[in-house]
């Protein structure tokens, strides 16, 4: 639209009653959508904008397409915009993806967030898994000082699978198997008092010294001090690598003990265990397969580390480029 065209067409806006009000207001915000999420994407991928083929930094500008900036690699010659070689790169409907990370936060289930977005069912769960499988990586480099650790159990799922490997549970059911068995996934949470979290799906039965060597060791400051139950796998794992151990027996009623006015206890930890049981409930069940996502989606948002639907999306895009 023309400038004079906008003047006129903005001049008469006072006159509009309530409802063509809302009814614009409607009409632009898709547009307005789509505004903050294309210049959000720019400021994201700026600092360390390179060519996906060659990695070279040096590019210009080339034109736009979809909505988006594209540029041109100055080495190899390859076009490309800030999505390129990402997971999000033919992802439609971008005035949306704010909204849709809105409902995200809140937690809202597939048919409630469809609704509230304007998307399919069916594109909800699919957007729901491309942006959670990025944050789930953004994992803290380094646990330090007094790192709690313990595991917890929940019955392995294969809901939504076409084909079952064992007999169907009833609806609600239980393990057939007594005690720590094949058919509970085993979730290691490991947490220091500054409130870094780690958490994974480590497998299925009981936990193992090679559980805790996979997804622990990596991420454990060697001078730290590992407090956990009295599970053999801690001890062998911490004696095996040098780390620190004092062990809770929780069986025998012992919850906090103390060592050089230090509180020793893994009660931030349990309460972790138990703000993750009352977050999956919600969701009537979570097939093992997803888990993985589930676990980095509730530690993102515990504790309101993700507040805004930008620094969700500075998190999944960011974690690209890592």
């Amino acid at each position: 639209m023309k400038t004079p065209s906008f003047k006129k067409w903005f001049a008469r806006l006072p006159a509009l009653n309530g409802a063509q009000r809302q009814q614009t207001l409607a009409a632009l915000h898709p547009a307005a959508g789509l505004d903050r999420i294309v210049a959000l994407i720019e400021q994201i991928r700026a600092p360390q904008r390179a060519c996906p083929r060659c990695a070279c930094p040096r590019c210009y500008r080339h034109g736009h397409a979809n909505g988006l900036q594209r540029y041109r690699c100055r080495e190899c010659g390859r076009s490309f915009n800030d999505l390129s070689g990402t997971p999000f790169a033919r992802l439609r409907l971008r005035e949306k993806w704010l909204d849709y990370l809105g409902a995200l936060i809140a937690a809202k289930s597939v048919r409630r967030a469809a609704l509230d977005v304007g998307v399919h069912r069916n594109t909800a769960f699919r957007w729901r898994h491309r942006f959670v499988d990025r944050v789930k990586h953004d994992q803290p480099q380094q646990l330090s000082g007094i790192v709690e650790a313990d595991e917890m159990f929940i019955l392995e799922s294969q809901k939504g699978a076409r084909k079952l490997d064992r007999a169907p549970r009833r609806r609600g059911g239980a393990a057939r198997k007594r005690g720590i068995s094949s058919e509970l996934d085993c979730i290691l949470v490991a947490r220091d008092r500054a409130r870094q979290t780690i958490v994974a799906l480590v497998g299925r039965g009981a936990l193992k010294t090679v559980h805790l060597e996979r997804h622990l060791l990596p991420r454990l400051d060697r001078q730290a001090l590992l407090v956990s139950d009295a599970n053999a796998a801690y001890r062998a794992f911490s004696r095996k690598h040098g780390i620190a151990h004092q062990a809770v027996n929780l069986r025998a009623g012992v919850r906090v003990r103390r060592d050089a006015g230090n509180a020793l206890h893994v009660q931030n930890v349990n309460a972790f265990h138990q703000r993750l049981r009352d977050w999956l409930a919600r969701f009537r069940g979570v097939a093992s397969r997803y888990l993985p996502n589930y676990l980095g989606w509730h530690r993102a948002l515990d504790g309101t580390q993700l507040i805004t639907a930008e620094q969700f999306l500075r998190i999944a895009i960011g974690i690209i480029n890592r």
